[in-house]
């Protein structure tokens, strides 16, 4: 009979999980830094909420409705959890605290209804507004200096375990923190002790594990070893020691809002909505695009010129570099960028193919490479030299946000290729504020059709303020 999570353990299986500390020892001290941690969030929101009762009550003269709609701010703030489990990432944070104030507002609005005290309403508009501003503002500060990171255990197979890790430590500031893994398949804990990440047992040792590690949550990955019975049990033991189960999907890299939860039969499932590719959802977008790319070449063009000019004196050759590359629909178009490398650099291909650190995929990197020039590395280094692609996202062939316009050759275009044509190329997206060129060809097609696939104006404008982080860095960029 197989193992279930209720089997008593034997003694002998103890000696094979790790030692990293006293039983009960972490799950204590992670318990303790939630409870610590909660009073001073609270000092913080009474903080903002007493703010904005000063700034209310001295802007009209009037102090009772802006000290009673402070007080029912913190009440709100309580209703909707926002000092509760999960609220580990400042998106998730913010849901909460306007889901707050949409409650306040709501019945602020349902008082005036039903009295028409006009100025009363204004009082507690007024309050709620600079509530909501001071929590999000105070909160996002405290993040900053004091960031809350949600420990988490790994249950499942070591593949899938693996992924999840990596994926973790590139979304630097994602509010998780993996603390060890109990396998499904425990013959194969290289792929995650690689990463650094302990092994704490099989599936069937999580609920011992947690008080080893002390998680504030279990995450289980999809697999046949932990069925719907399996799943249950854990549930009930981590109720017990007020740890939050997750559960990640078959399917990953959706955006939460195509997801929609059906009950069937008793049964949770999952509504993946289709990708809006339509044209016409994006042409608020192509107007931005190029709005924006106008006024970018003319405030830049100084800078522009004072590029050419200085690539034209650094090696003999033209000031721009032309390649045709694929485009929105498969359809080919000639890239300019400023040239970085020596004349005659597409033809030494073959005798450095040797050193391409991407041998799996369209790219030909080289992180030392002999053919580019001094000033050409500045300009990689900060990106300077696809600067001349704004003409590319005036003219409507490209976009400022979008997957990374490849090579002409459509023959080497497999199917997953292809639904990166979907969309137009863009100047920066999110595999170029992911990790560029550090990252593997397979990686960086991952963040191109997770781009394509949850498309949204908020991701581009996201991905636009991380480029201006990432460009400053120079981080990946060879």
């Amino acid at each position: 009979m197989p193992a279930t999570i209720h089997e008593r353990r034997r003694p002998t299986r103890k000696r094979h999980l790790p030692s990293v500390g006293p039983v009960g020892g972490e799950a204590q001290r992670s318990r303790r830094r939630r409870a610590e941690a909660l009073p001073g969030l609270f000092a913080l929101d009474a903080a903002a909420a007493a703010a904005a009762c000063l700034v209310s009550g001295l802007t009209h003269g009037r102090w009772i409705v802006p000290l009673v709609v402070s007080v029912v701010w913190l009440i709100c703030l309580g209703v909707q959890q926002a000092y509760g489990r999960g609220c580990h990432t400042g998106t998730e944070e913010r849901r909460r605290v306007l889901r707050a104030a949409g409650m306040v507002v709501a019945g602020v609005g349902v008082i005036w209804w039903f009295t028409s005290f006009d100025q009363a309403a204004r009082d507690g508009l007024a309050t709620v507004v600079v509530a909501t501003a001071l929590t999000i503002v105070f909160r996002h500060v405290r993040r900053r200096g004091h960031p809350s990171v949600q420990r988490i255990l790994i249950v499942g197979p070591a593949k899938s375990s693996a992924e999840l890790i990596s994926k973790i430590r590139r979304s630097n500031g994602c509010g998780f923190l993996v603390v060890g893994a109990c396998l499904t398949d425990p013959a194969h804990a290289g792929e995650v002790t690689a990463r650094g990440v302990p092994v704490l047992g099989g599936a069937s040792d999580a609920a011992h594990a947690v008080h080893q590690s002390g998680p504030d949550a279990v995450v289980a990955m999809p697999c046949p070893e932990l069925d719907a019975g399996r799943l249950r049990a854990l549930s009930w033991q981590l109720q017990g020691e007020n740890i939050e189960l997750m559960l990640a999907p078959v399917l990953g890299d959706v955006a939460a809002g195509r997801i929609g939860v059906q009950m069937v039969a008793g049964m949770p499932l999952l509504r993946l909505r289709a990708p809006n590719l339509s044209r016409s959802a994006r042409i608020p977008k192509t107007i931005t695009d190029r709005l924006l790319a106008v006024v970018a070449l003319l405030v830049l063009s100084p800078l522009l010129l004072c590029i050419a000019v200085v690539v034209r004196l650094d090696s003999p050759g033209p000031v721009l570099f032309r390649q045709r590359r694929l485009g929105y629909g498969g359809r080919a178009f000639t890239v300019l960028k400023f040239r970085s490398m020596y004349q005659g650099a597409e033809k030494r291909k073959a005798e450095l193919a040797h050193l391409n650190q991407n041998h799996e995929g369209l790219l030909f990197k080289i992180a030392d490479d002999p053919r580019v020039t001094r000033s050409g590395s500045v300009l990689r280094r900060y990106s300077l030299d696809e600067l001349p692609q704004l003409l590319h996202v005036a003219a409507g062939k490209m976009s400022l946000v979008g997957p990374r316009p490849l090579s002409a050759q459509a023959s080497a275009y497999t199917e997953e290729m292809k639904r990166r044509l979907l969309v137009k190329p863009g100047l920066t997206g999110l595999w170029q504020v992911s990790g560029r060129s550090n990252l593997s060809w397979q990686e960086s097609l991952h963040y191109d059709l997770s781009y394509v696939e949850n498309w949204s104006p908020s991701l581009d404008l996201k991905i636009l303020l991380r480029t201006v982080s990432v460009v400053v860095r120079g981080t990946g960029a060879y």
